[in-house]
């Protein structure tokens, strides 16, 4: 994927305790064209350089927020991030071109299985539900929203399961975005 390049913004705040999402920053690291930016190791202080951000992301056809789901969430720092990055008149409004016409992957794993997320099960809801606000953002941005990768009952994975996973994620990574 000589044409595009991948910006992976990974947050995870604690990245040695992590099965999946670690091995998951492992391999994109070692896909060509694609730069692993890891925001709990540049910003433990959460004092994030918005200039420095925006030029990141400028330079890439496609960001993936790889991360936990915690509490229906992403991790507080990549909240943050998104916050303070995403500001109008660069990410959206008027004249806003920062982040358009990027393809916006979200690369997630959670610890309760895809069954519990449902009308029946223990979350209530199907997990698309839980995804809505990322997906308004970034059609808000202008960004094309991709078909999220998802993990469930990452604690229970196999490691057959896990690394077809892997194999799932960097074969995203590498073919051109719709």
């Amino acid at each position: 994927m000589s044409a595009t390049r991948v910006l992976v913004i990974y947050a995870h705040a604690d990245p040695q305790r992590s099965r999946v999402n670690r091995q998951l920053a492992d391999a994109a690291r070692a896909t060509p064209g694609v730069v692993v930016h890891d925001l709990y190791a540049t910003y433990p202080d959460f004092y994030i350089d918005v200039a420095r951000e925006q030029a990141l992301i400028a330079d890439a056809d496609m960001l993936v927020l790889l991360h936990p789901i915690r509490w229906y969430a992403m991790p507080s720092l990549l909240k943050e991030w998104i916050d303070v990055v995403f500001e109008a008149g660069w990410a959206y409004g008027d004249g806003a071109t920062g982040l358009k016409d990027k393809a916006c992957l979200l690369a997630v794993s959670t610890g309760g299985t895809a069954d519990s997320y449902s009308e029946e099960g223990v979350h209530g809801h199907p997990f698309a539900a839980f995804l809505t606000p990322l997906a308004q953002t970034a059609r808000l941005c202008g960004m094309r929203w991709q078909d999220p990768l998802v993990l469930h009952g990452a604690h229970h994975a196999s490691e057959a399961q896990l690394a077809a996973h892997v194999r799932l994620f960097i074969e995203r990574l590498s073919k051109e975005p719709s």
